[in-house]
């Protein structure tokens, strides 16, 4: 037992790859593709920078990331907590990974491509929410798209109704960050704050 440092020893540890998963990859998205994007409520996005990777969560209601064509994505850019990981990300590296998932399916779609930050007024105005626009849109072309079969979700149970916890297992999300970093407002107040942005600031 010991690290695995090579492609050769790696592949010694593990049964062939099965010809139907080795072929898979599209190079545009299909039909299959592009009806899982429009059913989907939520997407993993990956990115690497000069500090490292990152993955984010992005979510909206399904199909809020739009197909431009076969070999185009725009993701929009709601607002968030503006630290701009994944942004500063592709500015530096513009490859990047998407997954994505459709509630009560086990397979994903994973997509990988490379990536623009666009503030164009005609792209950003096909995403409005009560007269919000996002300020960017990530243009994605896709150089990779294929299914993943549902193992990882089965075995998570994630969309199992008795798999969920009870919120009261963890402390809210403002204890826990009072926790984590030094300052002076309270678990209470930070909390406070969030669900104030949970309310009023989505988009």
């Amino acid at each position: 037992m010991g690290t695995i440092s090579t492609l050769e020893a790696l592949r010694e540890l593990y049964p062939p790859v099965l010809e139907r998963a080795r072929i898979k990859t599209l190079h545009r998205l299909d039909a299959h593709c592009r009806r899982f994007i429009g059913l989907s409520p939520f997407v993993c996005l990956g990115t690497a920078g000069e500090d490292g990777l990152d993955v984010t969560p992005r979510g909206d209601q399904p199909g809020f990331v739009h197909v431009l064509d076969d070999t185009t994505l725009g993701v929009p850019d709601w607002r968030g907590n503006n630290r701009l990981d994944s942004l500063a990300n592709i500015v530096a590296n513009p490859q990047v990974g998407l997954l994505f998932l459709v509630p009560g399916v086990d397979e994903t779609l994973r997509v990988n491509g490379v990536a623009t930050i666009q503030d164009d007024a005609e792209l950003t105005s096909r995403w409005q929410v009560n007269g919000n626009h996002p300020r960017t849109v990530l243009v994605v072309k896709v150089k990779e798209a294929f299914l993943h079969c549902g193992k990882a979700l089965i075995r998570s149970r994630l969309w199992h109704a008795d798999a969920k916890i009870h919120r009261s297992q963890l402390p809210s999300y403002g204890q826990m960050l009072k926790d984590q970093i030094a300052i002076e407002d309270t678990a209470e107040e930070i909390q406070t704050s969030v669900e104030e942005a949970y309310r009023t600031r989505l988009y």
